[in-house]
């Protein structure tokens, strides 16, 4: 039988914080690589102009600077957002 205590939820403060930090940053994460993967996509058929790219180019480089530095505020590191789905795999792409 576990000891009851160790069923308890961990209710400390700063780690219900970086697990929700984790948490959303996993989801800010996963949306920032998929608008990536569209604007790719896009590039390639040539249905954007030379200021369209370089503007979807510039705001992904800053998105990505944010998020380093996001991670860094909560003690979150990249690999850690990176959630292992079991037989279907890890739910980001390992870019980062």
């Amino acid at each position: 039988m576990t000891d009851p205590a160790k069923r308890r939820i961990d209710t400390d403060p700063d780690s219900v914080e970086r697990g929700l930090a984790g948490l959303v940053l996993t989801v800010v994460e996963l949306l920032r690589q998929l608008m990536e993967k569209q604007a790719l996509r896009r590039v390639d058929r040539g249905d954007l102009t030379d200021e369209q790219v370089e503007a979807i180019g510039l705001t992904l480089m800053r998105l990505d600077e944010r998020m380093t530095e996001l991670c860094e505020h909560f003690g979150v590191s990249p690999e850690e957002l990176n959630i292992d789905l079991g037989p279907l795999g890890p739910l980001l792409s390992d870019r980062r």
